[in-house]
């Protein structure tokens, strides 16, 4: 078991005499990381993923990202540093799946980390239960602390092994399985769809050098046109339909 001590929750809203949207500052080892971005930027930021979201669902988004600019200063979350990539690469990236199908039921997050897609997908589909597995405590931690400050109900966050669940009570129990960023595809995918009903979604942040592959793998699965992603020249997303029971 793993005993994770909690950083101290940053102060938000008027007890700190400053919005979400106001400029927020941090501290670290002498060096000072600031996120200045406003509503007004998200939305620019957000324009090539044609997200339609609201001033409250804008200001979990600020939230989430300086509670993710703080906590990345003590433990590896992303490589992305700035504020505007983050907005574009993980929030943009993430919230681009409901322009694809439509979000509804139970999600699965295979290997969360920072929380993108599963985690930051309860933002705009506030509705969805959603389930996130990542391995690593602190990085758990940190998914919990974002459900907790940016008020995202319905998350559990559990250190499961995707295949241990694949062959317990979570079999063919969820309706989306999302997984972005993690290796190991061809081994992760079969025990993705043990876990998805029947006319499920699989969906994959996956490279074009990967989807020949993807697709050329289980017949189970009637796979979508990959979805390119906005702002980039490689990455897209690819989505299934699970076709029968596994």
């Amino acid at each position: 078991m793993f005993h994770v001590k909690h950083p101290r929750r940053p102060i938000t809203g008027a007890a700190a005499g400053f919005s979400p949207a106001s400029h927020c500052f941090f501290m670290h080892r002498n060096l000072k990381y600031r996120s200045m971005l406003s509503r007004r930027s998200v939305r620019e930021l957000l324009e090539p993923f044609a997200v339609d979201l609201s001033d409250h669902q804008v200001e979990q988004i600020l939230t989430y990202l300086n509670l993710l600019l703080r906590w990345n200063q003590k433990i590896n979350l992303t490589a992305i540093r700035t504020p505007e990539e983050c907005v574009t690469r993980h929030f943009g990236e993430s919230f681009l799946l409901t322009r694809i199908i439509p979000l509804a039921g139970t999600l699965l997050d295979v290997g969360s980390g920072a929380g993108f897609p599963g985690l930051a997908l309860k933002i705009p589909c506030p509705e969805i239960t959603a389930l996130l597995l990542e391995p690593v405590a602190k990085k758990r931690a940190f998914l919990k602390e974002v459900a907790n400050v940016c008020r995202l109900g319905s998350v559990k966050v559990s250190g499961a092994r995707i295949e241990e669940l694949s062959w317990q009570a979570a079999r063919e129990m969820f309706d989306l399985v999302t997984i972005r960023a993690v290796g190991r595809l061809s081994d992760l995918i079969p025990h993705a769809l043990g876990c998805l009903k029947v006319s499920g979604h699989l969906c994959l942040w996956i490279g074009s050098d990967q989807v020949e592959a993807v697709l050329g793998g289980k017949s189970d699965v009637d796979w979508m046109q990959p979805f390119p992603i906005p702002l980039s020249h490689q990455r897209q997303i690819l989505v299934g339909t699970k076709l029968y029971v596994s």
